[in-house]
């Protein structure tokens, strides 16, 4: 981080962003807390609803779908108007969404939840189409990439606070029931379950709307500094940026990568708590404690991604990103292996130390992909944040293999062969990168 500081992130066209940088560094953190604490939340409500793992999974569907929808209208209303409002916008809709659980759970029916949280990540989506762009333009383009992976860095924090609250004051204080001792329940003693449940998980999402509102206070105070290439854009046709993004190679194979590799991603993360549970009950274990030592685990494979991200900014120095994003996509291949035909601890070991791979892989991809857009970065940004579907269609699809009547291997096991498909299609991209 000494190599030319100054080019970082503090000043451009004389212009401090040390303090912008430091706020939307925060939005960074918020949105990783978002999805942190989701991911074991398809378990959760599997368990509270009494539903397969498949129906669970629409928790990610309609989580990743808003960022899908949202992306592109978020990028035409930045062009218009500003970093700031963009920002100001996806905190008020994230507030919204979190706000609609407090109605959900008086609903007591599972729809509800699917559109508080289709809400939730419509601001989401509004807030990473505005904040990586706004980074990457906050300094010179020679350092564009690591600045990117300095603020993203801050994403794990969030992610592990939200692994925390939902190990410690979500499943720990749900019912101790089990899945199959729920199905015996008759339907009074089941809604009476449902409601308590419900408003154990309801709790954390409260007091996380009083956070984000704060934030957003703190954005309508303080100056956020435009940037000259907003300008241009926001008086250039939308067609004709679609039009140069598709003809440029690298960021349309860009999105195709940022697809698969937020699809292993949160592939890897929503079903570790399936695996760990499965290997932890094989050893004895009764079915809520087998989640919460597989949370435990979940949250040492977060430490590792956020440790890896700031051992990542300094090997950049020394080694191009695209290269060591090849090396961890292939080394994350090697390690499914273990998870799928090792399995027990050993293949849970393996599946935590994917997550260091992965930690480099979101930021280097947008990096890369948005290296040589210019005046599309906006509109370009939109497309690889619509790539973020890959973590809503992909999920669903190891979901069903996970419900399927697999007899040859566990289904769990065979699973993920789904993020390993991704990682290939990541390895691809970063080989192809090093030849452009």
């Amino acid at each position: 981080m000494e190599m030319k500081k100054s080019r970082l992130l503090v000043t451009r066209e004389g212009v401090s962003y040390v303090l912008p940088f430091v706020i939307v560094t925060c939005c960074f953190a918020l949105w990783g807390f978002a999805n942190d604490i989701t991911n074991p939340m398809v378990k959760a409500f599997s368990k509270i609803f009494r539903m397969s793992v498949t129906e669970g999974a629409l928790v990610q569907v309609a989580f990743y779908g808003g960022y899908f929808c949202m992306a592109l209208p978020a990028a035409m209303f930045i062009r218009r108007h500003s970093f700031k409002s963009g920002i100001v916008t996806g905190l008020a809709l994230y507030a919204l969404g979190v706000l609609l659980f407090i109605p959900a759970r008086a609903i007591g029916s599972f729809a509800p939840f699917l559109l508080a949280y289709f809400i939730l990540t419509c601001g989401l989506s509004f807030l990473e189409t505005t904040a990586n762009p706004y980074i990457l333009l906050m300094g010179d383009r020679e350092t564009a990439t690591r600045r990117l992976n300095l603020a993203q860095s801050f994403n794990p924090i969030g992610s592990l606070a939200g692994m925390f609250v939902a190990m410690n004051f979500i499943q720990a204080r749900l019912s101790p029931l089990d899945t199959s001792q729920r199905a015996l329940l008759d339907d009074a003693r089941f809604e009476a379950l449902k409601q308590s449940d419900l408003g154990v998980l309801v709790q954390p999402y409260a007091l996380l709307s009083v956070v984000i509102i704060l934030l957003l206070v703190v954005m309508l105070v303080v100056k956020i500094p435009a940037v000259r290439q907003a300008a241009r854009e926001r008086r250039a046709p939308l067609w004709p940026a679609v039009k140069r993004l598709w003809g440029n190679k690298s960021y349309r194979n860009g999105v195709v990568a940022q697809f698969f590799y937020v699809g292993a991603q949160i592939t890897c993360w929503t079903f570790i708590i399936q695996y760990g549970t499965r290997v932890f009950m094989a050893e004895g274990m009764g079915e809520q404690a087998a989640e919460v030592l597989s949370q435990r685990y979940n949250i040492v494979a977060m430490v590792l991604f956020c440790l890896m991200r700031f051992v990542n900014i300094y090997l950049m120095k020394y080694v191009k990103p695209d290269r060591l994003m090849a090396f961890f996509a292939a080394l994350a291949l090697l390690l499914l292996c273990g998870v799928i035909f090792v399995g027990g601890r050993v293949g849970m070991c393996c599946l935590v130390g994917v997550s260091a791979c992965m930690s480099l892989m979101f930021p280097t991809i947008y990096g890369i992909a948005l290296g040589d857009v210019r005046e599309d970065t906006e509109v370009g940004s939109a497309g690889l944040i619509m790539a973020i579907l890959g973590g809503s269609l992909l999920p669903a699809f190891q979901a069903m293999i996970i419900d399927s009547d697999v007899t040859f291997m566990p289904a769990v096991n065979l699973s993920f062969v789904v993020p390993a498909i991704c990682f290939v299609v990541v390895l691809l991209y970063a080989r192809a990168a090093r030849s452009l």
